[in-house]
């Protein structure tokens, strides 16, 4: 069985990476990821849930989801599939439809980069386009490693159906 490691994330001034090792095969990392499996896992209670996902998975397809804060507001975020290599890597572009404070509507890119390893995947996350704006960095390296947290609990039983 693998020994799960707790998620790393670090910041610079352009660049979030984080990764974590993941209880189960690419493909399903990926599927939590990128379908509407992402309802499931990611989010709590307290802080947010990802609602109305939806995801045209092709390359120049388009993506958006709704983030649900744990009172009430409805903030929108989606964009575009820029490469799409199933199951080792899939690179987005993600905006918010609504004025981050650390970040507004700025697009970022999202590459999610998936190696097997014994016992599962390690999941590495590079999140580009934070120049000018390292309080955004420094706050979604923070975010990173809380949602890889959910998606270990998540895929190690804590969620999904038999």
């Amino acid at each position: 069985m693998l020994q799960l490691s707790l998620p790393q994330a670090m910041a610079n001034a352009d660049t979030v990476m984080a990764s974590a090792e993941l209880p189960a095969a690419p493909d399903e990392v990926i599927a939590a990821l990128v379908t509407r499996e992402v309802e499931r896992w990611w989010g709590s209670p307290e802080t947010y849930r990802m609602i109305g996902w939806n995801a045209d998975l092709r390359v120049g397809g388009s993506w958006s989801v709704v983030v649900e804060t744990a009172d009430g507001q409805q903030l929108p975020a989606s964009g575009e599939f820029l490469e799409i290599e199933m199951p080792r890597r899939i690179v987005q572009t993600r905006r918010y439809g609504w004025d981050h404070p650390a970040l507004g509507r700025q697009e970022t890119t999202v590459a999610y980069l998936l190696e097997p390893i014994a016992g599962g995947t390690r999941l590495t996350i590079c999140h580009g386009g934070f120049a000018g704006f390292p309080d955004a960095a420094a706050e979604h390296a923070e975010g990173w490693a809380r949602v890889l947290g959910w998606l270990q609990g998540y895929l190690g039983g804590g969620g999904r159906a038999a």
